[in-house]
C-alpha cells in the first residue's frame, strides 16, 4: 500500500521538539547536579544552573543537591509521560515515508535509528523512575509527593548503572540523529527536515 503521506501531524512535530528540548536539558542537569556536595548549604531559591537567568523559588530551604535531584525526578517523569504520548500517537498515526531518493543502507540506518531511540527514549526515564522509586525518597513530582521510596540499595544501584549507560547510549544516538538531519539539509538538500517543522 502506497503511503501518501508526506509530513508528520502538527501533533508529532509538537511532540518531537518538546521532548527533544527535555532531553537535551536533561543531560545538562545531570551532568551539572553530578559533583553537587550531600552537604550543601540549604536555601529556598536556586539561580538555575548559576547562571542569571532564572531563579526558582520555594516554600522551604533544601540543600543544592536536593533541589536539582528533585528537579530532574520531577522533569524526567514530566518527559517519560510525553514519550508515551507520542508513542502512543505514533502508533495511531501514519508517519511520512521515507524519501525514494535514499539509497538502501540509508533507509535502513534510518529505521534502525529511530527503533533504537523509542527503545533508549522508554528506557532512560523509566529507568530513572524505578530507581527513584527504590531509593529512600521516593518520587516528588514539583514537590507534589507520589510514590513513597522502598529503599533497597541494591536494586537502586542496578538501576542506576542502567541509567547510566542508556544515557550515554542515546546521547549518542541522538547526536547521530542530528548529523543525518544536518546531512539531508546541507549535503543532499532534500525535504527531510522540512517533515517535522511546523512551517
Amino acid at each position: 500500500m502506497n503511503n501518501s503521506v508526506t509530513r508528520y501531524t502538527k501533533t508529532a512535530i509538537v511532540l518531537h521538539w518538546l521532548i527533544a528540548i527535555g532531553l537535551i536539558f536533561m543531560f545538562a542537569l545531570g551532568w551539572f547536579m553530578s559533583d553537587l556536595p550531600k552537604d550543601g548549604a540549604k536555601s529556598s531559591s536556586y539561580d538555575l544552573f548559576n547562571l542569571g537567568i532564572y531563579t526558582w523559588q520555594m516554600a522551604e530551604e533544601v540543600s543544592p543537591r536536593t533541589f536539582y535531584f528533585n528537579l530532574h525526578k520531577s522533569i524526567g517523569a514530566t518527559i517519560l509521560a510525553l514519550i508515551a504520548i507520542r508513542v502512543l500517537w505514533r502508533l495511531t498515526h501514519q508517519p511520512p515515508a521515507l524519501l525514494s531518493s535514499l539509497k538502501a543502507w540509508e533507509r535502513r540506518l534510518a529505521e534502525a535509528t529511530h527503533k533504537a531511540l523509542y527503545v533508549l527514549m522508554v528506557a532512560m526515564p523509566l529507568s530513572g523512575l524505578i530507581m527513584a522509586l527504590y531509593s529512600k525518597y521516593g518520587l516528588k513530582w514539583f514537590g507534589i509527593s507520589i510514590l513513597p521510596g522502598l529503599d533497597n540499595v541494591t536494586i537502586r544501584e542496578a538501576f542506576l548503572y542502567v541509567h547510566q549507560w542508556v544515557a550515554v547510549a542515546l546521547a549518542l544516538l541522538i547526536v547521530l540523529h542530528i548529523a543525518g538531519a544536518l546531512k539531508h539539509k546541507f549535503i543532499n538538500k532534500d525535504e527531510t527536515m522540512k517533515r517535522m517543522s511546523l512551517h
